[in-house]
């Protein structure tokens, strides 16, 4: 974002920003400038991985009985989704899954974070591909736990067939199918995406109009000074919003689990 800025502020973009600026190109040193594959988002990713690795690598090298600061951080951070999310959401049984959604909130986090970090200044997740994978991540889980669970036949049967009267239920089936096999994945993965794009393209149409405003008229500089302050408003605001999804998509994947595991669903 601080690149295009830039040469807003030199008169060289163009404004409004588009959905194209979310198609980045390579940024691979030789060749291949207009492949897709590794790009700024690609690199992003890896940080945030290589992040949380070394982050509870590092934590948890020497744990004590008494906890150092980090050790206190990285254990409060698992204490918070264990308890306010997995056991809350799926009961005893949550604590197996633990591990899973504290990594899956975390990497969310992160990469999320990375839409208010200078230098980067967009979130990954603002890309449908990503939120996509972790959707999926999440679906195929919540579908291998619940057929492990009840067995293919009568996790399908609680899946497809509610309690309801047997004249009914060939409207009923596919509404069904419809909403647990293809909407929760969709919503899921949307849900992410359109905040953090919506987030990205505000924070962009904020600090660029203030440039746009700028050059058009020297007069429309107050003007683009509060454009600019409007711009630190929804940074902090985004920071809200930054946490709030990667809680969301946490809780809705432990609420797909629990309604896997559970006898009537």
């Amino acid at each position: 974002m601080f690149g295009q800025a830039n040469v807003l502020a030199a008169g060289q973009a163009e404004f409004p920003p588009s959905v194209e600026d979310f198609y980045l190109p390579s940024i691979l040193p030789w060749g291949a400038h207009d492949s897709y594959w590794v790009t700024k988002f690609t690199l992003m990713i890896w940080i945030a991985v290589g992040v949380l690795i070394i982050f509870f690598l590092a934590t948890y090298r020497n744990p004590k009985l008494v906890p150092t600061k980090k050790q206190w951080f990285a254990e409060s951070i698992y204490g918070f989704v264990r308890n306010n999310i997995s056991v809350d959401m799926i009961g005893h049984q949550g604590v197996r899954f633990a591990p899973y959604f504290t990594t899956l909130f975390c990497f969310v986090l992160v990469t999320n974070a990375f839409a208010i970090i200078p230098l980067f200044q967009i979130s990954p997740n603002s890309h449908i591909a990503f939120p996509a994978i972790l959707a999926v991540i999440s679906y195929v889980l919540f579908n291998y736990i619940g057929i492990r669970h009840h067995g293919f036949g009568k996790y399908f049967k609680h899946a497809l067939i509610p309690p309801a009267p047997w004249y009914i239920l060939p409207l009923l089936i596919p509404i069904e199918a419809f909403s647990t096999f293809i909407i929760r994945p969709f919503s899921l993965a949307v849900r992410l995406f359109a905040n953090m794009f919506a987030g990205h393209m505000l924070l962009l149409v904020f600090t660029l109009g203030g440039f746009a405003m700028l050059n058009a008229n020297a007069w429309l500089a107050p003007v683009s000074v509060v454009s600019w302050v409007m711009t630190v408003a929804l940074t902090l605001l985004e920071a809200l919003v930054i946490v709030l999804q990667a809680y969301v998509f946490t809780v809705l994947s432990a609420s797909y689990i629990q309604g896997a595991l559970a006898e009537e669903h």
